[in-house]
Parts: structure tokens; C-alpha cells; sequence
């Protein structure tokens, strides 16, 4: 870890005021959360593909060397708990997530629950933060909003890719039996 980062990311965590970095953390929360659903627009028009699913997890995973530096570093008891509420969240995702076949391809069906449940995580994420600012340190939060994501992220994915595989295999095995 280059000790120059380090030192600058504590000095911007000790200058600049919490507020500012709660405000400008949920704006850009925010616009992710906008992109999210333009880019999930875009490619239900797409046929899905195993890398597309497990790509997004694998790129996330980048986010972790967050916790490398000092204001990142979140205790175990906030680590398990910010783990155990992105798992809950993930199984709304993973019931609003459906696979449908058009032709020979395999596309992620269109689901309208999906920006209320992005909006709601947006609410959810803003009051959280506003009542747990007031206790815990902002780059803290900042972990355990990653951990969260994370933990909502990756059994999603791996959901879908299971039923994306079996919904291939099903489609494969019934080519087969139709060429015969």
C-alpha cells in the first residue's frame, strides 16, 4: 500500500466535513443506481450470456482494496451485519429475476418491480446513512455499504446463472430430441 494514498485519503476524510461526504456519496449512489437501470434496460434487449451475469460481481470485486486504507477498515460484528442485510436484499432481487427464451436465445425478462426495488434501496441507503452517520465514521459506512452490495450482488448473480444454465440445458436437450 503506497503510504502517499493512504495519507491523502485520511486527510480528505479529516478535511473535508461528514455531511459533504454522506451528500455527495448518495449522489453518487444515485446516478449508479440511474446507469443501473438504463444499462439493464438496454440489455433485456440483448440475449443474456453467462459472462454478462458473472462479469458484474467479478468487476465489483475490484472495490474491496477500499479496505486496504485506514477509514475503509470496518469491524467484523459491522462486516456480518452489513453481509446479513445484503443477503436479505438479494433474495428480492432474486425473485424479481426471470429468464425467458425468444427464438433460440435467452433474454432476461423485463421486470417493472425492479426500479422500485432500486429506488427503495435508494431510500433505504439515505436513511440508513443519515441515522448511522451520527455513530459510525463515514469511510466505515462506506465499507459497510460495499459489503452490503456485495453481499446483494453475488448470490444474486449466482441465481441467475443457474437458472440461466438451466433454462440452456433445457433448450439444448429439447434441440437435440427435435432432431431426431
Amino acid at each position: 500500500m503506497n503510504p502517499m494514498i493512504n495519507d491523502w485519503i485520511n486527510q480528505v476524510f479529516e478535511e473535508v466535513p461528514a455531511p459533504v461526504l454522506i451528500i455527495g456519496s448518495t449522489v453518487a449512489f444515485a446516478f449508479m443506481g440511474i446507469m443501473a437501470l438504463i444499462v439493464r434496460s438496454r440489455s433485456a434487449k440483448r440475449p443474456a450470456s453467462a459472462r454478462k451475469i458473472l462479469l458484474p460481481p467479478v468487476m465489483m470485486s475490484s472495490g474491496a482494496l477500499m479496505f486496504l486504507f485506514d477509514p475503509f477498515k470496518v469491524p467484523w460484528t459491522h462486516v456480518l451485519e452489513a453481509a446479513l442485510v445484503g443477503l436479505l436484499f438479494s433474495v428480492i432481487l432474486i425473485r424479481t429475476s426471470k429468464f425467458e427464451t425468444i427464438g433460440e436465445e435467452i433474454y432476461l425478462k423485463p421486470s417493472k418491480a425492479f426500479i422500485y426495488i432500486l429506488v427503495g434501496l435508494l431510500i433505504f441507503r439515505v436513511i440508513a446513512k443519515l441515522i448511522l452517520s451520527s455513530s459510525i465514521d463515514v469511510g466505515e459506512l462506506a465499507g459497510m455499504f460495499f459489503l452490503l452490495a456485495f453481499a446483494m450482488i453475488v448470490p444474486w448473480r449466482i441465481a441467475m446463472y443457474v437458472q440461466y444454465e438451466k433454462l440452456n440445458r433445457r433448450m439444448k436437450r429439447s434441440a437435440l430430441s427435435g432432431q431426431e
